[in-house]
C-alpha cells in the first residue's frame, strides 16, 4: 500500500497515542482527559483550536492559501461500558471502561493526518478536524450540528471513517447511498395483576404477557416488512419479578429497532406500539410503549462518494476500494452530520493474518495499529484532492 511516506515515519508515534487513549477510555460527554491530550497536540504544531462543544467536543482549524474551499475530517472519542478481557499491555485501566468500537484508533488516526497536513501544507483551504463525544448512544454528532458546528465552521464537505474487523487490512469499502441503518430504542412497560404464584387464576401474569409479546413482535420483521427491504427487532432485556414463588405486576422489556427506510422505521415504531398493546389487552393487561429514535440512517452523497473513492484509491489500490457493498445494520450519528453538509463515510479494513479480526463490541476487541497509516493517508489524500493547490 503506497502509505505517505511521511505518515509511515511516524506511525509508531500514531501507536502511542492511540494505545494511551485505549489504555485511558472515557464515556460519552465524559472525554476530558482525551479532549485535553488531542487539543495539546493540535496546539503544538500551529493548528486553532476551539473546545466545548458538545461539552468535551473540540475543532482544530488549519488554513493555507486564499481559497475559501473547506473541508470536515471527523473522528469520534468515547468508549463503552464494557469490561475488557483483552490482557494486552495497552488494555483499560478503568474497570467497566473500554474501547471496544475502535474509536482511539479513529482518534489517533485523525491526529495523524493533522499532524502531517500541519507539516506539508499541501492544500489550499480549511480543513476542519472535528472530534466528536458520545458516539455510542449518546448523540454526540447531533449535539455538535445542534450546537453550531457547521455555522461556526462551515465545511463544503464531511467525511468520517470507522474500522471494519470484518474486511482485510488494505481494503475500503466506498459505498453511495444508505450505508449504515437508523437505530432506534423501544422501552416496555407490562402492569397484570400480581399474586401467589400457586394461584396464577386469580393474577394476571405479566410474565406471560411478556413472552407473548416478545414472539408476536418478531413477526413485524418476518411477515410485515417487505422481503426486498430490511429491518432488525432485537428484545435483548427482560425484567420481572423478585422471589421464586411470587407472579409480578409488572415486566419490562427493552431493545433495539434497526430500519434502512424512513418508511420502515415509522412503520415499526407504529406496528410495534399496536402488537404490544393487542397482545397485552388480550391477556387483561395493559401496556406502556416508549419509542425513542436515536440515530438516523447514514446515508453517504453520491458525488462525494465517488470523490472518496477517488482518495481511497490513491492509498490503497482501485482494487482495494470496494463500491458497491449491502448496507450495515449497525448505527452511526455521523448520519447527523450527513443530513446537514454532502459527504461519505467510508468502512476501513483492519483484519491482518494475526490481529484486527474481533467483532466491535467484544470484550477481546482491539483496534489494529496497522490501519493508523493506512486511515491517516486516506485522509490527508483526501484534503490534498479536494483542496488542491494552484
Amino acid at each position: 500500500m503506497p502509505i505517505i511516506n511521511r505518515i509511515a515515519d511516524f506511525a509508531p508515534e500514531m501507536t502511542e497515542w492511540r494505545q494511551d487513549f485505549h489504555a485511558h477510555p472515557e464515556l460519552g460527554f465524559e472525554e476530558h482527559r482525551t479532549s485535553d491530550i488531542v487539543a495539546r497536540k493540535l496546539e503544538s504544531w500551529g493548528i486553532e483550536v476551539h473546545r466545548g462543544l458538545a461539552t468535551t467536543g473540540l475543532v482544530g482549524v488549519l488554513r493555507n492559501g486564499t481559497s475559501g474551499r473547506s473541508i470536515g475530517l471527523r473522528a469520534d472519542m468515547d468508549c463503552l461500558p464494557m469490561q475488557e478481557q483483552t490482557g494486552l499491555p495497552h488494555a483499560s485501566t478503568v474497570p467497566g471502561r473500554m474501547h471496544a468500537c475502535g474509536h482511539d484508533g479513529h482518534t489517533a488516526t485523525l491526529l495523524g493526518a493533522a499532524k502531517y497536513l500541519a507539516e506539508t501544507r499541501n492544500f489550499d483551504g480549511t480543513v476542519h478536524f472535528i472530534f466528536q463525544p458520545a458516539e455510542e448512544g449518546g448523540g454526540g454528532g447531533n449535539v455538535m450540528v445542534q450546537e453550531g458546528l457547521f455555522d461556526r465552521f462551515p465545511c463544503d464537505s464531511v467525511y468520517g471513517i470507522h474500522n471494519d474487523p470484518t474486511l482485510p487490512l488494505g481494503e475500503a469499502k466506498v459505498v453511495p447511498g444508505v450505508i449504515l441503518a437508523a437505530s432506534d430504542r423501544v422501552s416496555i412497560t407490562l402492569r397484570g395483576v400480581g399474586g401467589h404464584a400457586a394461584r396464577p387464576h386469580v393474577t394476571v401474569d405479566p410474565v406471560l404477557v411478556g413472552a407473548h409479546v416478545l414472539v408476536a413482535l418478531q413477526a413485524l420483521v418476518a411477515r410485515r416488512t417487505d422481503p426486498l427491504d430490511s429491518a432488525v427487532l432485537s428484545i435483548t432485556m427482560f425484567h420481572a419479578g423478585s422471589a421464586m414463588n411470587v407472579i409480578p405486576d409488572v415486566a419490562e422489556l427493552k431493545g433495539t429497532v434497526r430500519t434502512l427506510l424512513p418508511e420502515t422505521r415509522d412503520m415499526m415504531e407504529r406496528l410495534i406500539a399496536q402488537v404490544t398493546e393487542n397482545t397485552a389487552a388480550a391477556h387483561g393487561a395493559t401496556a406502556e410503549v416508549v419509542y425513542t429514535r436515536l440515530y438516523p440512517a447514514t446515508v453517504n452523497h453520491e458525488a462525494e462518494t465517488a470523490r472518496a473513492a477517488q482518495a481511497a484509491a490513491k492509498v490503497l489500490g482501485e482494487s482495494r476500494v470496494i463500491r458497491d457493498a449491502p448496507p450495515i445494520m449497525g448505527g452511526e450519528d455521523f448520519s447527523f452530520m450527513l443530513l446537514k453538509r454532502p459527504g461519505a463515510f467510508v468502512m476501513m479494513g483492519q483484519k491482518g493474518p494475526e490481529k484486527g479480526g474481533v467483532p466491535v463490541h467484544h470484550p477481546e476487541y482491539d483496534f489494529n495499529d496497522e490501519m493508523l497509516p493506512v486511515g491517516a493517508s486516506y485522509f490527508a489524500a483526501l484534503v490534498e484532492q479536494e483542496l488542491k493547490r494552484g
